[in-house]
């Protein structure tokens, strides 16, 4: 069966696994996954990140959570533009993340990168989630 937002279950696994406080989670394995997990490991909300178990041209995504004193470090992680409603924004317009403590990352002409990226950049592009 094929899921019609497949970053959102990305998300949610994540989401879940930090509530269960799992030491790593499993993902199927798609370029747009990969992306926004280097731009999460490169801010620090994630241990890292591998690809496991490829058969049949099915791959999977092995992504090792990261706690700080036992509790998550990602403590809110929200999908913004979904398949039903897309959400834009240019440079100007890009959305303060709790007033700068958390991130939102983006996809632009540029890659996917997170807003502090994208100001540097001068480019907007699809908000594809939130993190704090």
């Amino acid at each position: 069966m094929t899921m019609s937002d497949p970053l959102g279950d990305m998300l949610t696994r994540i989401r879940n696994g930090q509530m269960a406080h799992k030491s790593a989670i499993r993902s199927p394995m798609s370029k747009l996954r990969q992306n926004v997990l280097e731009v999460l490991q490169r801010e620090g909300y994630i241990r890292g990140f591998r690809q496991v178990d490829e058969t049949a041209g099915k791959g999977e995504l092995s992504i090792e959570l990261k706690y700080h004193n036992g509790e998550p470090v990602i403590r809110h992680i929200k999908r913004v533009s979904k398949p039903g409603r897309r959400i834009y924004a240019g440079v100007a317009d890009l959305p303060q993340v709790f007033n700068g403590l958390g991130i939102a990352i983006l996809s632009t002409p540029r890659g996917v990168i997170s807003d502090n990226e994208a100001r540097e950049r001068h480019v907007g592009g699809e908000i594809l989630c939130t993190v704090f």
